[in-house]
């Protein structure tokens, strides 16, 4: 599978696009519901809603900044503290998943932060029903090892996202549902790296394996 770097950020953006629709959107009819609205309760319940629609989208771009962008700001390490925020926020929005963290080093390779935003995503994504999320990092004789696991009573992972990962999937067949997946190939490939999934009945696991150069 291979895909030019303008298609990629394309689906890429487009895939950031409808992340970010429903919470613009719901911050767009609070703003009209409190226009018209006069009673004092209702209007505090507009407020509220306000508020929470308002920290889903700066979470989900603070997220996206750094999963899908060149993450300025940042050395070629990153605190892992900084993605564990990042991933806690967004499934703090969720409500239904718990997440444990096994991070044996305090900062990380950028290429490395960036795919476990990703690897994450697509296990809470997975948990259509909630679950448990454990994720784990570790740097180790010059490699990034990666590993997110999702355990819930229904894992509803889509096999294109397996076939991006992988790269059995033509670039032809990309869209924005598999970009980041394809990118993480890419990024994996660029670095001699690899990446790996499982799929069984009790879980999915992601992992990935990436040479620091």
């Amino acid at each position: 599978m291979t895909t030019s770097s303008l298609e990629l950020a394309s689906l890429l953006c487009s895939r950031l696009c409808h992340d970010m629709l429903s919470p613009v959107g719901a911050l767009t009819n609070g703003l009209e519901l409190l226009a018209d609205e006069r009673d004092p309760e209702m209007r505090k319940r507009c407020f509220e809603l306000l508020e929470q629609s308002a920290r889903i989208s700066a979470d989900k771009l603070k997220f996206f900044r750094l999963a899908f962008g060149a993450a300025g700001g940042f050395g070629e390490m990153i605190p892992v503290a900084e993605a564990r925020q990042l991933v806690d926020a967004l499934v703090g929005n969720n409500g239904r998943i718990e997440v444990n963290w096994a991070l044996a080093n305090d900062a990380l390779p950028k290429p490395a932060v960036k795919t476990l935003l990703n690897l994450a995503l697509i296990a809470i994504e997975s948990l259509v029903r909630g679950g448990t999320l454990d994720i784990g990092a570790e740097l180790r004789e010059g490699v990034s090892e990666i590993v997110v696991r999702a355990a819930g009573a229904r894992i509803a992972f889509d096999k294109d996202i397996g076939r991006a990962l992988d790269g059995s999937m033509p670039a032809s067949e990309l869209a924005s549902r598999t970009a980041p997946a394809a990118m993480l190939r890419e990024l994996a490939a660029s670095l001699g790296g690899h990446l790996q999934w499982a799929l069984s009945d009790e879980a999915l696991v992601l992992g990935a394996e990436l040479p620091v150069v």
